[in-house]
């Protein structure tokens, strides 16, 4: 048998390990690339936002009574701040709507005091030199009957006259300060001659008169009433007065016929104008001792403090707002404390500790976005309540609405901070083995 020469060994054991080292070379590679592939998938994994909104509600599902209770704290603090914006907010569209309505266009003249601290009578003529003022529109007047006092019969005690003052009013006056009469009618040509009598709202009340047609006594005679006014809200002081004509107050009770106070309408532009020429036109030698006034600046004062008095109220609202956020973030710090274990577990699983920052700031926020929904929804519902019970018209500037919502989810943002850091840097080991 012939024996053919073998392999070179030698070049076949290098061959060998050249490709057993190219093998094992290879693998490792790709092992490794795979690995840092994987920790690079790991680090940039991402929560859709369903899943932040189920593991945000997770925990409130849990206990909903704490929940309730917490977000409770934010929707009082969020409905008190909605309610005094809504209700100012109404108060200022009805004094608005009744200014537009009343206009703004009308001064009132009373008499004052001289050097000596006497009365200073305006003068009989005063109206007809006020309506001869340029830009003047209307005039009218009231005097003061003195030492009539009004009674509902004769058999009541002389002192309790209910503080009611008997005056004689122009005809005109009604226009005038756009009063309106709640029942009968307004004193005309003929009842001002006669013993007639209208009522303020708050005389009629006091004398216990309802309808026209009853008798009052008035200045020692029976009048009869004839109307009753709806409240002047440009003249309050005729609320609680006895109305007569000219005629029948200078016959009948000895009235002079001085006025005790002018009514005058003027121009919208020319108010600031015939404010100044009033005095000086009614008493040329005493304009000092004549006090000119404006009503609707008294209304408008009167808003003022009312919105001083809404900054004290928003300042309290604040402050339970504030009681609120700390309420929820002391539920929130609970729920971490309670919850370790399940924190644990999720790391132990692969959660990052952005997930769990993630899931904690989404439960606080959540939390609160429940707490003021349900406050704009009370603090809507008391300002609409408010206005219907006294007649305004509802205003609540959306970004009441708006700004209160935006309020609770910095409030929810800030009162989850603390909580939500501590539970993402708990160690999953440390968690695990919580009691």
């Amino acid at each position: 048998m012939v024996s053919l020469p073998g392999p070179d060994r030698s070049a076949d054991d290098a061959a060998v390990t050249a490709v057993t080292v190219a093998t094992a070379d290879k693998p490792a590679k790709a092992v490794e690339a795979s690995h840092r592939s994987a920790s690079r998938s790991l680090r940039r994994s991402r929560l859709r936002l369903s899943d932040v909104l189920r593991l945000g509600g997770t925990g409130i599902k849990a206990r909903p009574t704490r929940a309730f209770l917490s977000a409770l704290g934010i929707a009082i603090g969020i409905a008190a701040m909605i309610a005094v914006v809504g209700i100012s907010a109404s108060s200022r569209a009805q004094l608005t709507a009744q200014l537009d309505s009343l206009g703004t266009n009308l001064l009132t003249t009373t008499a004052g005091q001289d050097l000596f601290g006497n009365s200073s009578p305006l003068p009989q003529d005063a109206v007809g030199k006020v309506r001869l003022i340029d830009k003047v529109e209307s005039a009218s007047s009231t005097g003061v009957v003195k030492n009539s006092l009004v009674y509902r019969s004769p058999l009541i005690d002389r002192n309790a006259s209910g503080g009611i003052t008997t005056m004689a009013a122009d005809l005109s006056l009604l226009d005038v300060v756009a009063g309106q009469i709640d029942r009968g009618t307004w004193l005309n040509e003929a009842t001002s001659q006669y013993p007639a009598t209208v009522l303020g709202q708050t005389a009629a009340r006091r004398l216990g008169v309802v309808t026209p047609g009853t008798q009052v006594w008035l200045g020692g005679r029976w009048f009869t009433v004839v109307g009753i006014l709806k409240p002047v809200v440009l003249a309050p002081e005729l609320d609680n007065a006895a109305l007569i004509g000219q005629g029948v107050a200078t016959s009948l009770l000895g009235h002079e016929g001085n006025p005790t106070t002018l009514y005058t309408r003027t121009a919208d532009s020319a108010v600031n104008q015939v404010r100044d020429l009033l005095a000086p036109s009614i008493s040329p030698q005493s304009a000092n001792e004549v006090k000119v006034s404006r009503p609707s600046d008294a209304l408008e004062a009167k808003n003022a403090a009312d919105q001083a008095f809404t900054s004290l109220l928003l300042g309290v609202g604040s402050i339970a707002l504030l009681v609120g956020g700390i309420g929820v973030a002391n539920t929130m710090i609970i729920s971490v404390l309670e919850r370790r274990r399940e924190i644990g577990l999720r790391r132990s699983l692969g959660a990052m500790r952005g997930h769990i920052l993630v899931q904690f700031m989404a439960e606080a926020l959540l939390l609160s976005t429940l707490g003021g929904t349900l406050g704009c929804v009370i603090g809507i519902g008391v300002t609409a309540g408010m206005a219907s019970a006294n007649g305004w018209p509802f205003s609540l500037p959306v970004i009441a609405v708006a700004g209160g919502l935006g309020a609770t989810i910095v409030i929810g943002a800030l009162a989850g901070v603390y909580p939500a850091v501590r539970a993402a840097r708990t160690p999953p080991t440390a968690a695990l083995n919580a009691q």
